[in-house]
């Protein structure tokens, strides 16, 4: 039978052992904004890999967008719920971490051994030769290309990093290219809409589910079956399953041992903090 008690999520996460997947709820509090709200209805719509590909109309939508956006995007620092998970696995009750996010806020909390599913928009892929760039790199191309461009827009920050700008600024937007190859075919190295998860990331992600005594689902709705096809393998190997996000998640009852609807950074810091205690005492 499921729980919401906080006490147990305590004393499944105190046995070590614990598998952390983590979602976009987990930097909310970092101001990066998730895809959907509580209730698990999507609010953004995000371009997708085949509509970015398509039309150099389409590239310039995008890049136009994440140019505004990326320095709030690049400036965002962990949280508390960051800090927290960081603790969690230097005490060793966490090993492998494995993320939703395209953030890199969990390394940059000291966590170490994180599998980024969805990849990181810390860095783009030339998709005609391969070629691969820190995106502060490419950054500073765009700058070069576009010396007039106002980048002060005030849109809200959007998931992929991005901001929602009028369409007037985007039609004189000038694209990067490749040094290597000359193709303005840029993609952000993350695993866009329409795009699958690398197999073998997948099958290491099934072999980390597989050797863990818990699964802990960190700020994800499981809404997605990139993440939600872990819980299911560790259902079917009899592996428990804790969920602490705020609001609806697709796991079930029947999935779930303990399920906590709640702010994750203040969850995770008291959940830390009295692990700690424990072994102190």
């Amino acid at each position: 039978m499921v729980t919401t008690d906080p006490a147990a999520l305590a004393e499944l996460v105190s046995g070590g052992g614990v598998l952390a997947l983590t979602g976009a709820g987990l930097s909310t509090d970092s101001g990066i904004p998730d895809y959907r709200g509580a209730d698990g209805k999507r609010r953004f719509q995000p371009m997708t890999a085949q509509e970015l590909l398509a039309t150099p109309a389409a590239r310039q939508r995008y890049w136009a967008r994440s140019y505004v956006g990326w320095p709030r995007f690049a400036a965002a620092e962990p949280n508390a719920g960051h800090t927290a998970v960081a603790s969690l696995q230097g005490a060793g009750l966490v090993g492998p971490i494995i993320t939703q996010n395209v953030d890199g806020l969990h390394q940059a909390a000291g966590s170490r051994g994180v599998a980024e599913l969805h990849g990181s928009l810390t860095h783009v892929v030339c998709m005609h030769c391969g070629e691969r760039y820190d995106r502060s790199m490419v950054d500073e191309w765009l700058q070069l290309a576009n010396p007039d461009f106002d980048r002060s827009a005030t849109g809200a920050l959007r998931p992929d990093g991005d901001v929602a700008i009028a369409e007037s600024l985007i039609g004189d937007f000038r694209l990067a290219h490749c040094v290597v190859c000359g193709s303005d075919l840029l993609k952000p190295d993350v695993v866009m809409f329409g795009e699958s998860v690398p197999k073998d990331l997948v099958e290491q992600c099934f072999a980390q589910v597989e050797a863990a005594r818990v699964i802990l689902v960190l700020g994800s709705s499981l809404a997605v079956m990139s993440g939600y096809r872990f819980i299911r393998r560790a259902v079917r190997r009899g592996i428990p399953v804790a969920v602490v996000t705020h609001g609806w998640t697709r796991a079930t009852d029947e999935e779930v041992s303990v399920r906590i609807d709640a702010p994750l950074a203040t969850t995770l810091t008291e959940l830390a903090d009295s692990l700690a205690g424990r072994r102190a005492s």
